[in-house]
Protein backbone atom coordinates (compact mmCIF):
# COMPACT_ATOMS: atom_id res chain seq x y z
CA UNK A 1 0.00 0.00 0.00
CA UNK A 2 2.99 2.39 0.67
CA UNK A 3 4.41 1.55 -2.33
CA UNK A 4 1.37 2.26 -4.13
CA UNK A 5 1.39 5.83 -2.58
CA UNK A 6 4.72 6.17 -3.29
CA UNK A 7 3.82 5.56 -7.38
CA UNK A 8 1.04 7.47 -8.03
CA UNK A 9 3.03 10.19 -6.31
CA UNK A 10 6.05 10.20 -8.47
CA UNK A 11 2.98 9.79 -11.41
CA UNK A 12 1.54 13.10 -10.68
CA UNK A 13 4.52 14.78 -9.95
CA UNK A 14 5.99 13.84 -13.09
CA UNK A 15 2.88 14.79 -15.59
CA UNK A 16 2.37 18.29 -13.30
CA UNK A 17 6.49 18.94 -14.54
CA UNK A 18 5.64 17.48 -18.25
CA UNK A 19 2.82 19.84 -18.69
CA UNK A 20 5.11 22.66 -17.15
CA UNK A 21 7.81 22.12 -19.27
CA UNK A 22 5.44 22.66 -22.82
CA UNK A 23 4.29 25.80 -22.78
CA UNK A 24 4.18 26.13 -26.52
CA UNK A 25 1.75 22.75 -27.25
CA UNK A 26 -1.18 23.71 -29.60
CA UNK A 27 -4.24 21.70 -27.70
CA UNK A 28 -5.90 23.92 -25.95
CA UNK A 29 -8.91 22.61 -24.34
CA UNK A 30 -12.48 24.67 -24.89
CA UNK A 31 -10.99 27.00 -27.04
CA UNK A 32 -11.93 26.62 -30.93
CA UNK A 33 -10.82 29.25 -32.51
CA UNK A 34 -7.03 28.43 -33.78
CA UNK A 35 -5.68 32.28 -33.11
CA UNK A 36 -6.72 32.34 -29.63
CA UNK A 37 -5.32 28.70 -28.86
CA UNK A 38 -2.09 30.43 -30.04
CA UNK A 39 -2.65 33.17 -27.95
CA UNK A 40 -3.29 31.39 -24.78
CA UNK A 41 -0.05 28.79 -25.64
CA UNK A 42 2.54 31.21 -26.09
CA UNK A 43 1.51 32.92 -22.50
CA UNK A 44 5.11 32.87 -20.63
CA UNK A 45 5.08 33.76 -16.80
CA UNK A 46 6.84 36.67 -15.62
CA UNK A 47 8.99 36.14 -12.90
CA UNK A 48 8.85 39.39 -9.94
CA UNK A 49 6.63 41.19 -7.67
CA UNK A 50 3.22 41.92 -8.17
CA UNK A 51 2.86 45.72 -9.00
CA UNK A 52 -0.23 48.35 -9.39
CA UNK A 53 -1.15 49.28 -12.78
CA UNK A 54 -2.24 53.42 -12.68
CA UNK A 55 -5.73 54.24 -14.10
CA UNK A 56 -6.86 57.42 -15.04
CA UNK A 57 -9.99 58.92 -12.78
CA UNK A 58 -12.56 61.15 -13.71
CA UNK A 59 -15.16 61.75 -10.96
CA UNK A 60 -17.52 63.50 -14.62
CA UNK A 61 -19.51 61.73 -16.77
CA UNK A 62 -18.49 62.19 -20.28
CA UNK A 63 -21.97 63.62 -21.24
CA UNK A 64 -22.13 65.90 -18.14
CA UNK A 65 -18.54 67.29 -19.04
CA UNK A 66 -19.41 68.13 -22.66
CA UNK A 67 -22.97 69.50 -21.73
CA UNK A 68 -20.63 73.16 -21.69
CA UNK A 69 -20.07 72.51 -25.84
CA UNK A 70 -21.44 74.65 -27.68
CA UNK A 71 -21.86 78.31 -29.25
CA UNK A 72 -22.97 81.31 -26.52
CA UNK A 73 -23.58 84.96 -26.50
CA UNK A 74 -21.61 85.88 -23.21
CA UNK A 75 -21.77 89.17 -21.03
CA UNK A 76 -19.42 90.27 -18.73
CA UNK A 77 -19.91 92.81 -15.83
CA UNK A 78 -18.03 94.30 -13.35
CA UNK A 79 -19.05 93.33 -9.51
CA UNK A 80 -15.75 94.59 -7.29
CA UNK A 81 -13.93 95.94 -9.91
CA UNK A 82 -13.59 99.38 -8.10
CA UNK A 83 -13.08 102.49 -9.34
CA UNK A 84 -12.21 101.62 -13.08
CA UNK A 85 -15.82 99.80 -13.54
CA UNK A 86 -18.09 100.23 -11.46
CA UNK A 87 -20.58 97.62 -9.80
CA UNK A 88 -23.13 96.67 -12.92
CA UNK A 89 -21.16 98.39 -15.71
CA UNK A 90 -21.00 95.99 -18.76
CA UNK A 91 -17.16 95.54 -19.46
CA UNK A 92 -17.52 93.31 -22.60
CA UNK A 93 -20.24 91.43 -24.08
CA UNK A 94 -19.32 88.57 -27.24
CA UNK A 95 -19.82 85.41 -28.59
CA UNK A 96 -17.93 82.27 -27.69
CA UNK A 97 -17.77 78.82 -28.56
CA UNK A 98 -16.41 76.01 -26.02
CA UNK A 99 -14.98 72.53 -27.92
CA UNK A 100 -15.28 69.29 -27.27
CA UNK A 101 -11.54 69.16 -27.15
CA UNK A 102 -11.81 71.69 -24.21
CA UNK A 103 -10.72 74.56 -26.00
CA UNK A 104 -12.60 78.02 -26.58
CA UNK A 105 -12.66 80.93 -28.72
CA UNK A 106 -13.96 84.00 -28.46
CA UNK A 107 -14.99 87.10 -30.38
CA UNK A 108 -15.30 90.39 -28.05
CA UNK A 109 -17.82 92.95 -28.90
CA UNK A 110 -16.22 95.15 -26.30
CA UNK A 111 -12.79 95.60 -28.38
CA UNK A 112 -12.18 97.00 -31.89
CA UNK A 113 -10.24 94.50 -34.15
CA UNK A 114 -7.22 96.67 -34.11
CA UNK A 115 -6.98 96.71 -30.34
CA UNK A 116 -7.41 92.32 -30.72
CA UNK A 117 -10.72 91.41 -30.87
CA UNK A 118 -10.46 87.50 -30.38
CA UNK A 119 -8.66 85.61 -28.10
CA UNK A 120 -8.27 81.95 -27.14
CA UNK A 121 -8.75 79.29 -24.24
CA UNK A 122 -8.58 76.06 -22.86
CA UNK A 123 -11.24 74.53 -20.13
CA UNK A 124 -12.03 71.64 -17.97
CA UNK A 125 -14.79 70.41 -15.87
CA UNK A 126 -14.15 71.23 -11.77
CA UNK A 127 -17.74 70.32 -10.19
CA UNK A 128 -20.99 68.87 -11.61
CA UNK A 129 -22.26 70.75 -14.37
CA UNK A 130 -19.71 73.87 -13.58
CA UNK A 131 -16.22 74.44 -15.68
CA UNK A 132 -13.20 76.30 -15.38
CA UNK A 133 -11.99 78.59 -18.86
CA UNK A 134 -8.34 79.76 -18.62
CA UNK A 135 -8.33 82.46 -21.25
CA UNK A 136 -5.73 84.91 -23.03
CA UNK A 137 -5.58 87.39 -25.81
CA UNK A 138 -2.54 89.20 -27.11
CA UNK A 139 -3.70 93.30 -26.71
CA UNK A 140 -3.02 96.22 -28.42
CA UNK A 141 -2.61 100.04 -28.01
CA UNK A 142 -5.79 101.65 -29.71
CA UNK A 143 -4.02 102.39 -32.74
CA UNK A 144 -3.43 98.86 -33.28
CA UNK A 145 0.40 99.77 -33.61
CA UNK A 146 2.03 98.81 -30.60
CA UNK A 147 1.37 95.23 -28.61
CA UNK A 148 0.58 96.09 -24.91
CA UNK A 149 1.15 92.66 -23.80
CA UNK A 150 -1.30 89.47 -22.61
CA UNK A 151 -4.55 89.41 -21.10
CA UNK A 152 -5.87 86.84 -19.03
CA UNK A 153 -9.31 85.78 -18.48
CA UNK A 154 -10.36 83.57 -15.77
CA UNK A 155 -13.90 82.22 -15.79
CA UNK A 156 -16.19 79.66 -13.62
CA UNK A 157 -19.37 78.79 -14.67
CA UNK A 158 -21.85 76.63 -13.60
CA UNK A 159 -24.53 75.49 -16.59
CA UNK A 160 -28.53 75.69 -15.46
CA UNK A 161 -29.79 72.32 -15.19
CA UNK A 162 -31.46 72.60 -18.77
CA UNK A 163 -28.04 73.47 -19.93
CA UNK A 164 -28.70 76.40 -22.14
CA UNK A 165 -27.36 78.93 -20.06
CA UNK A 166 -24.57 79.69 -17.46
CA UNK A 167 -23.33 82.06 -14.74
CA UNK A 168 -20.42 82.45 -12.98
CA UNK A 169 -17.54 84.54 -11.98
CA UNK A 170 -14.44 86.17 -14.17
CA UNK A 171 -11.54 88.17 -13.55
CA UNK A 172 -9.45 89.90 -16.25
CA UNK A 173 -5.74 91.03 -15.47
CA UNK A 174 -3.99 92.91 -18.15
CA UNK A 175 -0.27 92.38 -18.59
CA UNK A 176 2.72 94.06 -19.93
CA UNK A 177 5.18 92.81 -22.14
CA UNK A 178 7.51 92.95 -19.15
CA UNK A 179 5.32 91.21 -17.01
CA UNK A 180 3.48 94.09 -15.25
CA UNK A 181 0.19 93.83 -13.99
CA UNK A 182 -1.51 97.19 -15.33
CA UNK A 183 -5.68 96.44 -15.06
CA UNK A 184 -7.60 94.13 -13.14
CA UNK A 185 -11.26 93.05 -12.86
CA UNK A 186 -13.91 91.22 -12.10
CA UNK A 187 -17.31 90.67 -12.10
CA UNK A 188 -19.87 88.10 -12.99
CA UNK A 189 -20.49 86.48 -16.33
CA UNK A 190 -23.18 84.72 -18.11
CA UNK A 191 -23.94 83.17 -20.97
CA UNK A 192 -26.88 82.55 -23.09
CA UNK A 193 -26.58 79.08 -25.46
CA UNK A 194 -27.52 80.03 -29.36
CA UNK A 195 -28.84 77.39 -31.70
CA UNK A 196 -30.12 77.53 -34.94
CA UNK A 197 -33.62 78.55 -33.91
CA UNK A 198 -31.53 81.42 -32.46
CA UNK A 199 -33.58 84.91 -33.28
CA UNK A 200 -31.34 88.10 -33.41
CA UNK A 201 -34.04 89.99 -31.28
CA UNK A 202 -33.17 87.34 -28.48
CA UNK A 203 -29.05 88.58 -27.73
CA UNK A 204 -29.33 92.25 -27.35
Amino acid sequence: MKLNRTFCVVNLASFALALFALPSAHAVCGVPNPKMAATLSSFHPQPGRPRLLSAAYNPFDQVDEQRIVGFWHVKFVSKGSGAIAPDGAEIDAGYSQWHSDHTEIMNSGGRSPVTGDFCLGVWKQVGEHTYKLNHFAASWDSNGMNLIGPANIQETVTLDPNGDSFKGTFTIDQYTEAGNRVVHLQGIITGTRITVSTLPTSIF
